[in-house]
C-alpha cells in the first residue's frame, strides 16, 4: 500500500520533465541543413561532445573593414566552391586539442579559430548559430553541429536515426527562431 503514494509522487514529480521533453525535437546523427547565408544545402553530422560548429573552409583569413575585423574565406567542400565568402568576425573559438595534436614546443592546448553567425536551417527550424571555421576536407561531413547550436535548435539527438527531419523546409522569409 505504501508503494502507490510513492508511484504517484514519483509521477508528477516526472511529468514536468516529460512536458520539456515534448517541446524538443528529435533529430538524428546527421541531418540535411541550408545554409541560408550561402544558399547551400549539405548533410551534417550532430555531435553533443563538440561544443562550437565547424565548418569546412579554407585560405581564412582576417581583415579589417570600416573599422571591424571580417573574416574573408572559401568552402572546403568540393571544387565548385571558387569564390571567397565575406563574414564578420563574430569571435575567436579556443578548440582544446588532442593529445595527438599537442606540440610540446609550442606550449599552446588549444587551437584558435574564427566564428562567425550563420542562418542554418535544419527540418522545419530556422536558426542563427555561431559556426567556427577549420578545413574538414579529411571528415565525411563538412558542417558539425555542436551542442551549443543544438540547444539552439531544440534539439534532441538519436543516434540510432539518420535524416529523421527530412530535407531542410524553411522558408526564404522565415525569421530565425530563439
Amino acid at each position: 500500500m505504501t508503494l502507490k503514494p510513492f508511484l504517484l509522487l514519483l509521477c508528477l514529480l516526472l511529468t514536468p520533465g516529460l512536458s520539456l521533453a515534448a517541446e524538443k525535437t528529435v533529430y538524428g546523427l546527421n541531418e540535411y541543413v541550408r545554409l541560408f547565408d550561402l544558399d547551400l544545402k549539405l548533410a551534417a553530422k550532430l555531435d553533443t561532445g563538440a561544443k562550437t560548429a565547424s565548418l569546412s573552409a579554407r585560405d581564412i583569413e582576417r581583415f579589417k573593414r570600416d573599422g571591424e575585423t571580417w573574416v574573408r574565406f572559401y568552402l572546403a567542400i568540393d571544387e565548385a566552391h571558387n569564390s571567397p565568402i565575406e563574414r564578420p568576425l563574430a569571435r575567436i573559438s579556443k578548440i582544446k586539442r588532442r593529445a595527438g595534436d599537442y606540440d610540446p614546443e609550442e606550449e599552446k592546448t588549444y587551437t584558435a579559430r574564427p566564428v562567425i553567425e550563420m542562418d542554418v536551417c535544419m527540418g522545419h527550424a530556422l536558426r542563427t548559430i555561431e559556426v567556427n571555421l577549420t578545413d574538414r576536407s579529411a571528415f565525411q561531413y563538412p558542417l558539425l553541429i555542436g551542442s551549443e547550436a543544438l540547444k539552439r535548435f531544440s534539439a534532441l539527438v538519436d543516434p540510432s536515426l539518420k535524416y529523421a527531419a527530412g530535407k531542410p523546409a524553411c522558408t526564404p522569409d522565415a525569421n530565425p527562431g530563439e
